[in-house]
This record gives structure tokens, C-alpha cells and sequence, in this order.
């Protein structure tokens, strides 16, 4: 089975969609809505898939800092899911668009029915010119909140498990930076942006680091883990910067935006 040339799977972390204070981040709502109602406008079909729901809850629950125990996180995901959706229906309803939430855990894909029925869900969603928003089901999931080794951390891993379900051609990670370097950029004024990589081997996982930004978990690390599974697929992954999503515009036009990790093209394809 190929590729959908026009499908491609837009996945937004907390750190894109809070501001430095760890407030909703309207504006920051309001262009990715802008951009992507825009570019389905232009025959693409978009499927996004969000975190935040734990901040964006603590937001609503006026909680000073980001909840620590399981419970806590569990209950800001509930409530921050309700909100975040909100304003996803409110901000995409102003460029005539409708959503879908689709909540998922990691067992959902590992069985085949299920399977299945989710593929026919999304292929049935995107027919209908809608957008589907996709997250970890993070209030009844531990998986994603406390695993040592996040299965979806922050919901990278969930972007790219998503991409290669739906066949998409192109994933987009939007980070809070503007690539994958050979070095730390908040540490190191001298590191520089590698445009493309077309095989993560050691030495590139190896430059990866530790976690992320403070608002969200996940770091380099689980973005390399998702674009190794898709780019598996054939499918070409970019990670960018989640401040300009206008930069999504040249993604479609095939023009080099932060790093393009490769798919890897099989039998000729």
C-alpha cells in the first residue's frame, strides 16, 4: 500500500502552545489554525496531533506550578482536554473548519480490529474535509504520564505511530526549536542545524541529549525515536520550530525547512 501524497500529520507540543509564563498561548492557537485550515484549503489533508492537555488544565485548575503525582496529572488532562479541544473548535471554526477528537492509547494500536476501525475513522474524517485532533488519552492513561521510557513521550512517538496508521507522506514535528543540531543550541552559540539526515544511526541519536524544554517531555530524543519509525515507512519527517507555522507553507512546496529527515524509499518508490 503507498503513501496518501497529500496527507500529512502535524503534530504541536505544550512548549508551542504555552507561552513563557506556562499560559495558553492564544496567538500561537490562532496562526496554527490559520495555516492549517490554509493549507487543507489547498488539497491537503491534515491530521493534527496535539499535547497540552496537562497544562492547559493546570491553566484552567489555576494551579501554580505543573502537577507531579499521577492523580493530579490525570485530573488536569481531563479537565485540559475539554478545554484545549475548546479552543481548537473555537480557533478552526473561525477559518470554517471542523474538528474531530480522537483520543488513543497505545493499546488501541496494537490490536488489529481496533486497528482497523481507527484507519477507517481517520480515512472516513479526512473524506469529509474534517480535521482530526488526536491525543493520548492521558486521564485514564499511565503509559504516556509515567513510563520511564514514554511510549508516545509528549506524543512524538504518537505523531509518527499515527503518520505510517494513516500513510501519510509527510510528518511535521513542531518544536521549541528550530531543528536537529550537532549540538545544544541553548547551550552552544556555535551549534549548527543539520538540514537533512538521511539515516539515525548512533552518532545521530547520540547527539540527542536528555529532555526537552521545561513545559513539555519531550526531548530530541523521542523526536529521533518518531522520525526512525517513520522515515522506516518511507515517510519524510521535518522537525521545525512550533513559533512559525507559516513555515508549513514551504513544507508542501518541498523547500528545506529546520531538518528533513528522509523516508526511505523501497522497490523503487
Amino acid at each position: 500500500m503507498g503513501l496518501y501524497q497529500n496527507r500529512i500529520v502535524v503534530k504541536v507540543g505544550t512548549s508551542t502552545l504555552t507561552n513563557d509564563m506556562g499560559q495558553n498561548d492564544l496567538r500561537s492557537f490562532d496562526r496554527l489554525a490559520c495555516v492549517l485550515a490554509d493549507v487543507q484549503n489547498m488539497g491537503y489533508e491534515i491530521i493534527l496531533v496535539s499535547s497540552g492537555a496537562i497544562a492547559v488544565g493546570a491553566n484552567k485548575l489555576n494551579m501554580k506550578t505543573r502537577p507531579s503525582s499521577m492523580r493530579l496529572k490525570q485530573a488536569s488532562a481531563a479537565v485540559g482536554q475539554c478545554r484545549i479541544m475548546y479552543l481548537y473548535d473555537k480557533f478552526f471554526g473561525d477559518y470554517d473548519k471542523t474538528i474531530a477528537q480522537i483520543l488513543l492509547n497505545a493499546e488501541d494500536i496494537e490490536m488489529e480490529e481496533k486497528k482497523e476501525n481507527l484507519t477507517n475513522t481517520f480515512d472516513s474524517l479526512l473524506e469529509m474535509g474534517i480535521i482530526p485532533i488526536v491525543n493520548e488519552n492521558d486521564s485514564v492513561s499511565y503509559t504516556e504520564i509515567e513510563s520511564e521510557d514514554r511510549l508516545f513521550g509528549d506524543n512524538d512517538m504518537l505523531s509518527s505511530v499515527v503518520a505510517v496508521l494513516c500513510r501519510a507522506k509527510k510528518l511535521v514535528i513542531f518544536s521549541d526549536i528550530d531543528g536537529f543540531y550537532n549540538k545544544d543550541p541553548r547551550l552552544h552559540p556555535d551549534a549548527k542545524l543539520i538540514e537533512r539526515i538521511t539515516d539515525i544511526d548512533e552518532d545521530i541519536l547520540s547527539l540527542a541529549g536528555g529532555a526537552g524544554s521545561r513545559r513539555g517531555t519531550g526531548g530530541m530524543k523521542t523526536k529521533l525515536q518518531a522520525a526512525r519509525l517513520a522515515t522506516s515507512q518511507g515517510i519524510d519527517t521535518i522537525i521545525t520550530n512550533g513559533n512559525n507555522p507559516a513555515s508549513l507553507y514551504d513544507i508542501v512546496k518541498e523547500e528545506r525547512v529546520g531538518t528533513l529527515f528522509a523516508g526511505k524509499r523501497t522497490n523503487g518508490h
